[in-house]
């Protein structure tokens, strides 16, 4: 054993380190320190991203009071808006319900709104959760990149100054089977395009990645976004 290996911190007591040692069989994230954590701002200028954590057990604890994810006007049972309004026990609304309310502001919207200020965003007061939902525009498959950048822009704003809707969390909309995000080669963008646009947007809250992104090692991710500028060095190919 190295003298590094001596005073290494360990994670777990007994021979759990060498236990816990994953192999490709489990699902595996490595996390790569990005900031010196001796260093901080006030104010929250990043975008924290939790990975390994479960949204769904997160908001019923009671960790956040925001959440922000996407809703349609004909069917969101299989999205997280619909998960949530099953679980969410003080709330007296139904997925049906959310639906139909959805259909009727998008109908609504259409006739007195104006187009320019798509998409719009609903909110549902579930009693202990605040529910942000962006409303996919009418007669649109999926959502876009540019309708993420618009809705958050919107939330942004209704977050700002407003201590009582923090902290939020955000669904990552990758791995959506209610609401899907397309890019414009008819393909789900990268992670890392999602949340250049919601940070450009003025979203600064946590990100829940897609439980697909569990399984990415050996490739390593970041916990906070921005991400460091070695990565776009790397990327234009110095070291």
């Amino acid at each position: 054993m190295t003298t590094t290996d001596t005073h290494r911190p360990r994670l777990y007591q007994g021979d759990g380190d060498s236990l816990m040692e994953a192999d490709r069989r489990s699902d595996r994230i490595i996390i790569l320190p990005s900031h010196d954590p001796r260093e901080a701002t006030v104010g929250g200028g990043e975008i924290r991203i939790q990975w390994g954590q479960s949204l769904l057990r997160d908001v019923l604890a009671g960790r956040y009071r925001t959440v922000v994810c996407g809703i349609n006007d004909t069917d969101n049972s299989h999205g997280i808006i619909g998960t949530l309004l099953e679980l969410v026990t003080t709330s007296q609304w139904t997925v049906e319900s959310a639906t139909s309310y959805a259909r009727v502001f998008q109908e609504s919207a259409s006739l007195h709104g104006r187009g320019d200020r798509e998409p719009y965003i609903l909110k549902f007061d579930l009693d202990s959760i605040l529910v942000l939902a962006i409303l996919r525009p009418r007669g649109q498959a999926h959502f876009t990149l540019d309708d993420l950048e618009k809705g958050f822009r919107t939330i942004a704003k209704m977050l700002q100054h407003r201590h009582d809707r923090q902290p939020t969390a955000s669904v990552s909309f990758l791995g959506a089977h209610s609401n899907r995000l397309i890019d414009q080669n008819g393909e789900e963008p990268a992670f890392e395009a999602i949340l250049r646009t919601i940070y450009n947007a003025g979203y600064r809250g946590d990100v829940y990645p897609s439980l697909a992104m569990w399984h990415k090692a050996p490739t390593g991710a970041f916990a906070t976004y921005p991400f460091p500028e070695s990565l776009d060095r790397m990327r234009d190919g110095s070291s």
